[in-house]
């Protein structure tokens, strides 16, 4: 399929911005955590629970957003949803208590549960397959930028105003891109025959209950819930609790994560294409990665401070490798169920994220009694270590999978 490059970037760029807002969401919270908890007065188990609370809205929305996805098409789905994102950072930004504060980030949750799957629907419908790990490892890297817009950018406009004055302006800015792809994005014709919502169903049971599902899912769902979990909260304050940095200096690290992550996604997209050109599979290339992501998170939990900006680096390069899967699983299956396969997926990763970055929040805060200022690094070693040992149990579940194909 030949497209123009106009085509290409009104199919490309209103995605693309979306997934940046989705993802400066997503970890905004870990370089305004400790402003978060001085002025509401929460503990670390209270800021878990109300970091992630954009996950759990945003897993609860996945299945049903398959079928939306595959029923109406991503670009009026993904418009209409991030108007509920921009008035839950409204929400966010006037809350003076934590119930209106988890309200606010649920609704940021829902509104932005979108960005990423209706992308790739989009993506399956226009881009010939043996392209998707790249288009959507590039996917991937505009929501790098949107971490790393949420580190050195966000501390830097704190000096101007509060962390209510940036959920303002990220209200703002995802109003703007809301109307951006509903103008801008071309809709792709869909089939004269649209599915029952039964047919919908039984599709989302056929990959619930196929094999190749199971095969890697379990890794790359731990990985992915450890990698969003860590990355979107608990390495700021890691950094400042472990490696005993004051907020000026956690952002440049954040920074340099934010780096490793672009890196990861563009690099290992370009790779993935490249390799499967000469018979080496997708799944072979998140398979080194997966195993790299794991060796790294070891650093953390012996608390190798001196280099911290190196692992904080690699933790996001090699992070990025799970979502690979989402290219694998989407060859697998029909086209007509790649809206489907990806939110299958997605929900999965958003649930046990949710719960990865809750439960890290109540061990931490089971060895800080309660304390709202600074958390025992213990906390961050028994926690990561709990993370790190579901990875290593999914990890040998694939292996012995894959050794009985």
């Amino acid at each position: 399929m030949n497209l123009s490059p106009s085509l290409l970037a009104r199919i490309f760029i209103p995605f693309a911005l979306g997934y940046f807002l989705s993802y400066l969401y997503r970890v905004v919270n870990t370089i305004i955590a400790g402003d978060l908890s001085k002025d509401i007065q929460i503990d670390a188990g209270q800021l878990g629970l109300l970091t992630s609370t954009y996950l759990i809205t945003f897993a609860a929305v996945q299945l049903p957003l398959g079928i939306l996805l595959d029923r109406y098409g991503p670009r009026k789905i993904e418009a209409l949803l991030l108007l509920f994102a921009a008035a839950g950072a409204v929400v966010f930004a006037m809350a003076q208590s934590l119930g209106w504060l988890i309200v606010g980030r649920a609704l940021i949750g829902f509104g932005v549960s979108a960005c990423l799957m209706a992308a790739f629907k989009a993506f399956v419908q226009w881009f010939p397959k043996e392209k998707l790990p790249l288009v959507n490892g590039l996917q991937f890297t505009a929501g790098g930028f949107g971490i790393l817009a949420a580190s050195i950018p966000v501390e830097y406009a704190l000096n101007f105003t509060d962390w209510r004055g940036v959920f303002m302006g990220l209200a703002v800015l995802t109003l703007m891109v809301s109307l951006l792809v509903f103008f801008v994005v071309p809709d792709k014709p869909m089939p004269a025959n649209q599915a029952t919502l039964k047919e919908h169903i039984n599709g989302i049971l056929h990959i619930f209950t196929s094999r190749q599902f199971w095969g890697i899912s379990p890794w790359a769902v731990a990985t992915q819930a450890s990698f969003l979990s860590i990355m979107s909260l608990w390495a700021g304050p890691w950094l400042r609790d472990v490696a005993g940095l004051e907020r000026a200096a956690i952002a440049p690290v954040l920074s340099w994560l934010a780096i490793g992550v672009i890196a990861g996604y563009f690099f290992l997209g370009v790779m993935a294409e490249r390799l499967a050109r000469h018979g080496f599979s997708t799944l072979h290339v998140a398979s080194i990665g997966l195993v790299m992501f794991i060796l790294v998170q070891f650093a953390l939990i012996l608390e190798w401070t001196s280099l911290s900006t190196l692992w904080w680096i690699l933790f996001g390069f090699f992070g990025t490798t799970g979502v690979l899967a989402y290219a694998y699983l989407s060859q697998q299956f029909a086209p007509e169920l790649a809206g489907r396969v990806n939110t299958a997926l997605n929900l999965l990763v958003f649930v046990f994220a949710f719960i990865a970055q809750w439960g890290i929040g109540v061990v931490i805060n089971w060895y800080s009694a309660g304390d709202t200022h600074h958390y025992n690094p213990l906390g961050y070693q028994i926690a990561f270590s709990i993370a790190l040992a579901v990875q290593v149990l999914t990890m040998l579940w694939y292996f012995w999978q894959a050794s009985k194909r």
